[in-house]
């Protein structure tokens, strides 16, 4: 597969050389198209559950592509934990290149238990809302392949499309109920002048919101970073979704709560008139 990036030419070769490396992908928003110059490159390594992933010698290709080897640092497997899993903050040519760790078998039964309409919410670092099981399904979506001679990935990709309307129906009946739910419990801190606990169940009840339009609309959700702003752009959205959301932050930041839970109040609202219409 030709890949037009230098930076991506010159790394994907070391790591496929990895023992274990049985694909690797580019992710996030350098996959979709929608990257800055100024964005990062998230790289998938995926494995076989019977085949281990070599770190050592990971770490060594890793080594050799870093602007600084001495600080070269890859994880062991599962070392983030069984959803991030595992993986390595380089930096290559000047440019942030982040390694995760992806194990075949998992995904593809993640990918199935999804498609089904059964999805798990995870307590995971680095991921405030929460980690999602379906993510894994969305990153397969919406990754570019960049080698896989056993067509793992473009197998696993083929049981992406079309968006299952079993897991759309799963991720708004999962979500759009807590978004109401962790309004009133922001109200019940804002009872009390607890603007930590007002703060957090406002974020809840937004990151909530984004889930659901993104299912209305069918689009994978595979991080809460900038998924406002993104769910704006849908064809299905709430009118001013971003602008309504910093006016919750500004009056919070503030202290003034009431006006905050208006504005997710009828955030909520608009959001199950949509939904009833869709």
């Amino acid at each position: 597969m030709a890949i037009d990036d230098p930076l991506l030419a010159q790394i994907t070769p070391a790591l496929a050389a990895a023992p274990g490396v049985a694909a690797v992908a580019l992710g996030g928003s350098r996959a979709r198209g929608t990257a800055t110059e100024a964005s990062d490159y998230d790289v998938g390594l995926y494995f076989h559950r019977g085949r281990p992933l070599d770190t050592l010698t990971l770490l060594d290709a890793v080594r050799t592509l870093v602007d600084r080897p001495e600080t070269a640092a890859v994880t062991a497997v599962g070392e983030w934990g069984p959803w991030i899993v595992g993986g390595g903050w380089l930096r290559v040519a000047g440019k942030r290149v982040d390694i995760l760790y992806r194990e075949i078998e998992a995904v593809e039964e993640v990918i199935a238990d999804a498609s089904a309409g059964r999805i798990s919410m995870h307590y995971q670092p680095g991921h405030p809302h929460g980690f999602c099981s379906a993510h894994w399904m969305g990153e397969v979506a919406l990754c570019r392949p960049l080698n896989d001679p056993e067509r793992a990935l473009a197998e696993l990709k083929a049981r992406t499309q079309p968006y299952s309307r079993a897991l759309g129906e799963a991720l708004i009946g999962k979500f759009l109920w807590e978004v109401g739910f962790s309004i009133e419990n922001a109200a019940l801190g804002a009872a009390r002048g607890d603007a930590t606990h007002v703060a957090g169940c406002a974020y809840r009840a937004l990151c909530c919101t984004a889930q659901v339009l993104f299912a209305l609309n069918a689009r994978y959700l595979i991080n809460e970073k900038a998924a406002l702003e993104a769910a704006q752009g849908l064809p299905l959205t709430i009118t001013e979704l971003a602008s309504r959301a910093d006016a919750v932050w500004a009056a919070i930041g503030r202290g003034d709560f009431d006006p905050a839970l208006d504005t997710l109040r009828r955030l909520n609202s608009d959001l199950h008139v949509l939904c009833v219409r869709t």
